[in-house]
């Protein structure tokens, strides 16, 4: 079983799980866009993006489904199951519709943009998705202020998910520290080797680095 990744933000999320679960796959770094790479991966994922996850002659693509994927590999409960289901995928849907939405806006003008030299900042949208964070951030801090995970007491994917782009907020400038339940949440997530660092020790080049 293999599982194509690059360093980018969705495909992070997706090794972490992998080196979580100590699920049984060979981690391989990929570049579908790259100089004749296309046909071949078109066939495992026509976005040609990554996340893949390939068993035998089958291909999944797409974050939250690997997520579930390796979870029933290993017979893990971190992507739950039975009753407490839909209050995963509430946390899951609420996180990739809103909190990571705005997390995603304010990185891509301050880091993405600038690491790929895809054009100026544009502080309109810095302060939009900056406002927005604010909303997302201030309900995500009430709810944290009674718990320790979004989902029962113990870690699950909904706290992976929700947290996607907090691994990049100081590049970002995302201002945690204003949330100090967001921040200790996060804190616990980053004791955990596997979202901290989840590339250590694989083949995967560097990031190019944040310009300006």
């Amino acid at each position: 079983m293999k599982l194509y990744f690059s360093r980018n933000i969705n495909p992070r999320v997706a090794v972490a799980v992998a080196r979580y679960l100590q699920a049984p796959v060979e981690l391989i770094h990929a570049a579908p866009l790259a100089p004749g790479q296309e046909e071949r991966f078109r066939a495992l994922n026509p976005n040609l993006r990554v996340p893949i996850l390939v068993e035998g002659d089958h291909s999944l693509w797409e974050t939250d489904a690997i997520a579930c994927r390796l979870s029933q590999l290993v017979g893990s409960e971190f992507w739950r199951t039975g009753a407490a289901l839909p209050e995963m995928i509430r946390w899951i849907s609420w996180g990739k519709g809103n909190f990571v939405a705005a997390c995603d806006k304010v990185h891509f003008e301050r880091v993405t943009k600038q690491r790929y030299g895809l054009g100026p900042l544009r502080p309109e949208i810095v302060a939009e998705g900056l406002a927005e964070f604010a909303v997302a951030a201030t309900l995500l801090e009430q709810v944290l202020s009674g718990r320790e995970w979004l989902v029962g007491n113990d870690i699950s994917y909904a706290d992976f998910r929700v947290a996607t782009v907090l691994p990049y907020a100081e590049l970002a400038g995302l201002p945690l520290a204003d949330y100090p339940h967001v921040s200790a949440w996060h804190s616990r997530l980053w004791q955990l080797e596997a979202w901290r660092d989840p590339f250590v020790g694989l083949e995967a080049p560097e990031l190019p680095p944040v310009r300006g």
